[in-house]
């Protein structure tokens, strides 16, 4: 089981620190005036000409399109989906937007394909944008965990290209947040991310070394249900595409860096990108699958606060997988809120929010590097939790609320 989370009194939270509010307050403002300007300014969705700009959900308006016309498994063929999109933004460009997610995934993709692009484009946006607040507002404990949720820097890019971050970090945040409450909603909401395959390696291992069985059954009958409706519904050639394409998708991203290694944020991707072999990316890549996955087993089974536990699994995702872009470390913020969650109860460290910039600073000015600053910035986060851990336990302060106690 999770360690029991001791009561605080919302009457003993400490106010935010001044630079941590100030500095969020900044980037929200800046986020919520960035895609009207966007829009206006033609930057977002269509540029000024009124063609469609090449972005990544242009790959799951289509997707959902081929399966609305009874041909789902034409989604994971690269040929025919840039036909379809070349056809809807009304201009080519360079490379694929391919499609290589697991079948249940086009439920979500056929219902947006029936609005027309832009809408769907912004519904997809807004409607996984509510429960990331949400996630994060529980997280916190505190209204203050909306402004959080709002200025994390990788909202600025999920919502400029239409990509899933904010629904992963929702799953993995609810889960989270729901774990030592309400088991069955946890695993409900790890069952539904299975649509993120290469996110399955610690939660199962995690679950195991806690105890945590009705969690871990639950999230796998959720992922068995959703392959069996996702057969019935689009047939066995999509699971058979799905399958073949999988290998070839390997192949042009892990293999023959199709995308700059620059722009994944993993540390295959770092080794790759200083010139390091394929064979040497691996082999970085395994010692820091062993090496998370032990610290996290260990972590789990210890005395250490549920929040800390929870950051440790949220940033331990991303640090286990190769396959990572910037979107994807909307994922940290979940981490983060818990974090801040630990802070506001017991008092932040010196070097804390200096950090916490820090990791800001990677996010934002990743476009400057065209390097793997994402991952730095996950690096950032993972001392932050590991100090936390091993430091000196007569630093840690009060241990945060319990998930749901907290009313301010």
């Amino acid at each position: 089981m999770a360690a029991p989370l001791s009561a605080s009194p919302t009457s003993e939270l400490r106010p935010i620190p001044a630079p941590l509010l100030n500095a969020c307050f900044v980037l929200f403002v800046i986020h919520a005036a960035f895609f009207p300007a966007a829009w206006f300014a033609h930057w977002w969705i269509y540029d000024a000409n009124g063609l469609g700009m090449p972005v990544d959900f242009v790959n799951v308006w289509s997707a959902g399109k081929l399966a609305l016309e009874g041909h789902p498994a034409l989604a994971w063929d690269w040929d025919v989906q840039k036909r379809l999109q070349v056809d809807l933004l009304g201009q080519s460009f360079i490379g694929h937007f391919a499609w290589h997610y697991p079948p249940p995934f086009l439920f979500v993709a056929a219902f947006l394909a029936q609005f027309p692009y832009a809408v769907a484009f912004i519904v997809w946006v807004s409607a996984s944008l509510v429960p990331y607040l949400v996630a994060m507002r529980a997280i916190v404990g505190r209204p203050f965990g909306w402004l959080l949720a709002a200025a994390f820097p990788v909202v600025l890019t999920n919502t400029l290209v239409g990509q899933n971050g904010f629904f992963t970090a929702s799953l993995i945040g609810g889960m989270l947040v729901l774990l030592p409450t309400r088991p069955v909603l946890s695993g409900i909401c790890l069952g539904l991310l299975s649509y993120k395959p290469q996110y399955g390696l610690l939660f199962p291992l995690v679950l195991i070394a806690a105890s945590q069985w009705t969690v871990f059954f639950t999230a796998g009958v959720v992922a068995v249900a959703m392959a069996a409706l996702s057969w019935l519904a689009f047939g066995t050639e999509s699971w058979q595409a799905f399958v073949h394409w999988l290998s070839m998708f390997s192949q042009a991203f892990l293999t023959e860096g199709r995308a700059p290694w620059g722009k994944m944020q993993s540390i295959f991707a770092l080794v790759r990108y200083c010139g390091g072999s394929e064979t040497l990316g691996w082999a970085f890549q395994w010692a820091m699958i062993v090496t998370v996955a032990t610290a996290l087993v260990l972590l789990w089974r210890s005395r250490a606060c549920y929040s800390l536990k929870a950051a440790a699994l949220a940033t331990g995702t991303l640090l286990v997988t190769p396959y990572l872009f910037l979107y994807d470390l909307m994922v940290l913020a979940i981490a983060v809120g818990f974090l801040v969650r630990v802070g506001l109860s017991g008092g932040f460290r010196p070097y804390e929010l200096p950090a916490l910039g820090l990791m800001a600073f990677l996010l934002m000015f990743y476009p400057l590097f065209g390097a793997p600053t994402g991952f730095a910035a996950t690096l950032v986060v993972t001392s932050l939790i590991a100090m936390r851990w091993l430091g000196p336990r007569v630093r840690f302060g009060k241990a945060p609320a319990p998930i749901g106690q907290l009313q301010t």
